[in-house]
């Protein structure tokens, strides 16, 4: 439904959040008495709904919600408020006039204690009218950057009424006389259901990444540009080496997010099955994973949209190209469902913990495996095989981590606490975390490639190898000061590297266009006049030129009211 969704809408759909947060938010969080009333109608659309978090003084801290739920066992309600200015919900897709219930998450209280917060489900206009309910302040929050197609809404609460049955209670609830009970993994069992957005949020990063790439690569084999040699036709665009380094290495890393997400949602419906069965014993690397790949997918897969953008001169800035319309939903991914550097810094506490685990020799979870060796010192031998190089990444990541651990114990050892220690050196923990993502989805590309093509024809796994080469390639150029601190990568060695990327640029070359084209995204997908099927691009620049309505005459109005009595000196 997402995806199909994009041949309606230039932008964001309004129904995103009902079908990404609310329908999985009733599933997950709901009995099934609960289910049994509001599922089936959400899925019908009978009703539809957003997911109310966010507000103007607070985002990320979810902790610091002011939104109170208070409940008043007198009538067996729930009233709900919005205290101040900056406890209004804010940003939610589809609230501002989409939506007629919503998911609401405030800190609960009963008998006059605070439990933390806790989701409910509230009706917040007529079923028939359309019209806000009474103690409901609800409307659209104005023009911000691409989303207008989102009605992304603002929600005040005065006092309002809900009934007691409409707190989410699968894993906690509040009893008719008031009494407060909860399952003994409340918390992380509301928080895993909270990482599945982070885990979808991948994927839909390397789709856009995708979309944005088919649609400059095709256009890249369409457009003409210079004449390098006399007598000679101008040639493709896409024949320059250039060209090639801004596009292939966005094809690989489309791949490479594409499998990551499907790897990690692998790893996701398996955790949330043990903790169902009462393990929550691997929760604490999903919310790593999920931290870190959400964060870095969605900077990466910003940066490299509006390469694709670039890469198309002029004419990418053309809305009916499309890109603006990609760029401005991946580049508000960044920020939202967890800010970039605070979900790194959520991914660093756990690497921290894991390293000093590693020290003391306590196994460590799989994705973090590597810190058993690394965690002895010394640089890794550095090869230019994909293994030796992944291995590398691993060093680094490690190293990273090693650094920040020993920066944050000399602090302490002068007298700083550990809470201004941590924060002394949250840049390079950052750092860190990053290298241990990038670690990550180098290992997880190579290994799914390796699975996936095992079968494949001869010529298919030399493309999928030369693809997954280019990126590993690439990121260990990009990465030369790490390597060169942690590794024992030589001058020679990057000297080669750089060569081989060169290399591989012109290998991948005859079969770039394939390569997007095997994405089999349909025209009515890509809603490009760069990027279709038939190529025709200046015919469709031409034809989306004269459906604007300063064409529809051919002299405007403001012509002989404006401009020809400036012309004539009359005005």
């Amino acid at each position: 439904m997402r995806h199909a969704s994009d041949a309606f809408f230039k932008e964001v759909s309004p129904f995103l959040l009902h079908l990404g947060m609310f329908v999985p938010s009733i599933i997950g969080q709901c009995t099934p008495e609960q289910q049994a009333k509001w599922l089936h109608r959400a899925l019908d659309m009978q009703i539809i709904g957003t997911y109310a978090q966010t507000e103007l003084g607070h985002g990320t801290f979810i902790r610091g919600l002011e939104t109170t739920a208070t409940y008043d066992p007198e009538t067996e309600e729930f009233v709900l408020h919005s205290p101040t200015l900056s406890s209004y919900k804010w940003w939610a897709g589809g609230l501002g006039h989409t939506c007629n219930y919503c998911i609401l998450v405030a800190q609960l209280y009963t008998k006059g204690k605070c439990y933390g917060i806790h989701p409910f489900i509230v009706q917040i206009r007529d079923e028939e009218t359309h019209m806000p309910l009474p103690g409901i302040k609800v409307g659209d929050i104005g023009p911000r950057m691409g989303f207008s197609t989102a009605n992304n809404g603002f929600l005040g609460v005065d006092k309002h009424r809900i009934p007691r049955e409409n707190m989410m209670m699968k894993n906690a609830q509040v009893l008719k006389d008031g009494t407060y009970v909860k399952v003994s993994r409340h918390e992380k069992l509301t928080y895993g259901t909270m990482v599945f957005v982070r885990v979808i949020l991948v994927h839909e990063v390397a789709f856009n990444l995708a979309k944005a790439v088919t649609i400059a690569t095709r256009y890249s084999a369409v457009r003409r540009q210079s004449q390098l040699k006399p007598g000679f036709p101008e040639p493709q665009v896409l024949d320059y080496i250039t060209q090639q380094h801004k596009l292939f290495i966005v094809i690989a890393t489309s791949h490479a997010l594409h499998l990551t997400s499907i790897w990690l949602w692998t790893t996701f419906t398996r955790v949330i099955a043990d903790m169902r069965q009462g393990n929550t014993d691997a929760l604490p690397e999903l919310h790593a994973l999920s931290s870190c790949l959400k964060a870095l997918s969605t900077s990466v897969g910003a940066d490299f949209i509006e390469q694709c953008r670039l890469a198309c001169g002029g004419h990418g800035y053309m809305l009916s190209s499309n890109l603006p319309f990609i760029y401005s939903f991946v580049t508000a991914t960044r920020t939202y469902e967890g800010d970039y550097t605070v979900l790194l810094l959520q991914t660093a506490r756990f690497l921290v913990k894991s390293f000093e685990k590693a020290e003391a020799g306590k196994p460590l979870t799989p994705t973090v495996s590597y810190l058993e060796t690394a965690s002895k010192g010394g640089k890794a031998t550095w090869n230019n095989s994909l293994e030796g190089m992944i291995l590398s990444f691993e060093r680094v990541a490690a190293g990273s981590i090693a650094t920040c651990i020993n920066s944050i114990r000399k602090k302490m050892e002068t007298g700083m606490s550990c809470e201004d220690a941590w924060q002394q050196t949250a840049v390079s923990l950052v750092v860190a975390a990053e290298a241990h993502c990038r670690a990550v989805l180098c290992r997880v590309y190579w290994s799914e490639i390796t699975r996936m093509t095992a079968s494949s024809s001869p010529n298919v796994k030399t493309v999928m190898l030369q693809l997954v080469s280019l990126y590993l390639t690439y990121w260990a150029l990009k990465s030369t000061g790490d390597l060169l601190r942690y590794s024992t990568i030589s001058e020679e060695d990057i000297i080669n590297l750089q060569h081989r990327y060169e290399e591989l640029l012109g290998l991948l070359r005859p079969n770039a266009v394939g390569l997007v084209d095997a994405f089999d995204i349909r025209d009515e997908l890509l809603q490009s006049t760069l990027g279709s099927w038939d190529g025709r691009v200046y015919e469709r620049l031409m034809e989306e030129a004269l459906k604007s309505p300063l064409n529809t005459q051919p002299v405007h109005d403001s012509f002989h009211k404006y401009l020809k009595p400036l012309m004539q000196g009359k005005l």
